[in-house]
């Protein structure tokens, strides 16, 4: 857990573009250029150990079995980057690294990740640092966003339908008359840049049929007000910055827990859950 410093990396015009539209592209680095490598050398190293045939879209809550990512995932950098969003007393929720390979890399179909989470916290306020690893361009199926749907009609909990899952990364998608893809925005992006999102914004991507592999690091945050169910063995959060108001159970950050990802395994909820 680190302390809060007084000078955050958003300005207010950005606080308030955030707040507005649901998310903020931010195309200054994040973290230093050393750490950023650090970070990317960990990351390369977990993706060569993936099991044969596993899909490298699919690392969702890395940190559970690799707790060394905490260096990064509560960076001071980071953290600053999100206290104007949530204030001083911020939660780590959860992290995944979306990996789409070139050529290949599968289309991730519109959502909010707040579906995924009903009844796993309250109120349904996460901000999601998208850090990416690789350049995140239109051309390798960079991440598309739908402007301010986190506060207009369904308000993160649009209806879904089943769409293929062998060319998606998941298997549903917000049906058509609860979205307009027309007002989709492409979130472009290089190593070590971010785009920061609401939880209940509309958000998807394109299939990656380009030579150029992409990457990204998304790390979830919410204020620690935020009061988090029991999730029975397949879950844990972390205190990343200041202390608890809501009551709540922190995991400690100097140890794995694969009996977390072994619970997980066997339960369709979290399969998904990213």
């Amino acid at each position: 857990m680190t302390t809060s410093v007084a000078d955050p990396l958003l300005n207010p015009q950005q606080v308030e573009a955030f707040r507005s539209e649901g998310y903020l592209i931010y195309k200054q680095p994040v973290l230093p250029q050393a750490k950023f490598d650090g970070l990317k050398a960990c990351f390369e190293k977990i993706l060569a150990a993936l099991p044969e045939g596993e899909r490298p879209e699919a690392m969702d809550v890395p940190h559970f079995l690799h707790p060394e990512l905490f260096e990064w995932a509560l960076d001071e950098h980071i953290l600053n980057l999100v206290e104007p969003l949530l204030g001083p007393d911020i939660a780590l929720f959860s992290t995944h690294f979306i990996c789409k390979p070139k050529g290949n890399g599968k289309r991730v179909p519109w959502h909010e990740d707040s579906a995924y989470w009903k009844g796993m916290l309250h109120p349904m306020a996460v901000v999601t640092v998208w850090l990416a690893l690789d350049p995140s361009l239109k051309e390798n199926g960079c991440m598309m966003v739908i402007p301010r749907t986190h506060r207009e009609a369904q308000q993160g909990f649009s209806d879904y339908h089943d769409v293929d899952a062998a060319r998606n990364v998941f298997g549903t998608e917000i049906v058509e008359s609860q979205r307009d893809d027309s007002r989709r925005v492409d979130v472009e992006l290089q190593p070590n840049q971010c785009s920061l999102h609401d939880g209940r914004i509309q958000h998807g991507s394109d299939p990656n049929t380009s030579s150029l592999r992409r990457c990204g690091w998304t790390i979830r945050f919410t204020s620690t007000a935020v009061k988090f169910a029991d999730f029975k063995g397949a879950h844990q959060v972390y205190l990343a910055r200041g202390r608890d108001l809501g009551g709540n159970t922190y995991a400690a950050t100097t140890r794995a827990y694969p009996e977390v990802m072994e619970v997980r395994s066997g339960s369709s909820r979290h399969k998904n859950s990213h």
